[in-house]
């Protein structure tokens, strides 16, 4: 119908174009939202997926934020079920700007890469980094984000973490550029723990949290309560959980911005639809005349009808495209923006997929009435309008 007839139909949308403009800006409006608002909740459960069923994170039993003894790290190797263990801490790094927050942990280098296989590196940067203490090993995307390369010397500051002499600035070497074999995000900074450990300040013999990684994926519960029963009654005790219950659990603290913006999403729908019914049911009503012309040569009851619903998903599907082509284009100009808050902050392409449906079934629904109208409307009555 709309292929058929669109010469026509775009003829009624030019019939009031300032009217069918704000029509199509508030669809435009509720649709970028909801791709906005589907872009954010991706970011937030990116890496729930991904994250090993087979790696367990250790952290104080109060929070991430407190330190736990470099001491545990011998204890829970020697837990039934550990294959490996490394220390981990948030390193507070950055680079140039303090508003460049980069996610930089100190690990054991050699246990690290034993723990996340998944990590892809040239055999000749891998053992470079091995040997330099002062190296690091980055991500492509960070690579590519700041143009480093191997051998580069890096400056980074550290917003929680200074030297024995005072200075916030670790100078540190590229010694490695890591790939993901999977995918994801690749915006990571690995440090060497003993060199981080043996330099810093304040805070010796403490580590932020262990990576464990169990040898059964099956065992990681029992594993993970023989960890937390260690510790137990100690000053330091800890909770010990799977790493993609870890990311699970970030992604619920964040649900209920999920569901506002949900809310909010479905309140902009729900007036954009009320908006679009008004200016289908003006439209009729404006064409009452020539809705009795086309009856008389011959268009039938549900011809009329498939014309009223095909210029009201015309007008949705103009806004909604709009709309959504407008959310990705600021999805890929903050990708890089948010990368540090919000990693994989893209529209995804089911959101596309249900931007369609939602295109065909709002506007049948805002059409529906007027276009019933329309269909029931009588030759005689409507040429007597004036």
């Amino acid at each position: 119908m709309i292929g058929k007839y669109l010469p026509l139909l775009l003829a009624s949308l030019r019939r009031k174009p300032l009217r069918t403009f704000f029509t199509v800006s508030s669809i435009l409006i509720a649709f970028l939202l909801f791709g906005l608002a589907e872009a954010m909740r991706a970011a937030f459960a990116s890496g729930i997926d991904i994250a090993g069923a087979d790696r367990l994170m250790t952290m104080h039993k109060i929070s991430f934020t407190q330190l736990l003894p470099s001491s545990y790290l011998s204890r829970i190797r020697a837990v039934d079920g550990v294959v490996a263990v490394t220390p981990q801490t948030w390193f507070g790094g950055w680079f140039q700007d303090e508003r460049n927050q980069l996610p930089a942990f100190p690990a054991e280098p050699e246990t690290f890469l034993r723990i996340y296989p998944e990590y892809i590196i040239p055999e000749v940067q891998k053992q470079a980094w091995f040997t330099d203490r002062t190296g690091i090993l980055i991500g492509r995307a960070m690579a590519d984000q700041f143009n480093w390369k191997v051998g580069d010397r890096v400056p980074l500051k550290s917003a929680l973490w200074r030297r024995q002499d005072g200075s916030d600035v670790w100078e540190v070497t590229v010694r490695a550029i890591y790939d993901l074999r999977d995918g994801g995000d690749t915006r990571q900074i690995i440090l060497h723990q003993d060199y981080f450990d043996e330099a810093k300040s304040q805070g010796k013999g403490s580590v932020g949290w262990y990576i464990v990684k169990v040898g059964n994926a099956e065992q990681a519960p029992a594993v993970a309560r023989r960890i937390d029963g260690l510790f137990a009654n100690s000053p330091a005790e800890t909770k010990t959980s799977s790493e993609r219950a870890m990311a699970q659990s970030f992604a619920n603290q964040v649900g209920n911005i999920g569901a506002i913006l949900t809310a909010i999403v479905s309140a902009v729908f729900f007036t954009m639809l009320l908006v679009t019914a008004n200016t289908m049911a003006q439209s009729v009503r404006e064409r009452t005349n020539e809705i009795g012309v086309l009856k008389t040569l011959g268009f039938g009851n549900a011809s009329v009808l498939g014309l009223i619903l095909s210029e009201s998903v015309l007008v949705m599907a103009v806004g909604g495209a709009l709309g959504m082509a407008g959310a990705a284009w600021i999805g890929v100009q903050f990708e890089k923006v948010l990368s540090q808050f919000l990693p994989g902050f893209q529209v995804p392409p089911r959101a596309f997929m249900t931007a369609a449906l939602y295109v065909v079934v709002l506007g049948l629904l805002a059409g529906a009435v007027p276009a019933l109208q329309a269909m029931r409307l009588r030759i005689v009555e409507a040429l007597r309008r004036d």
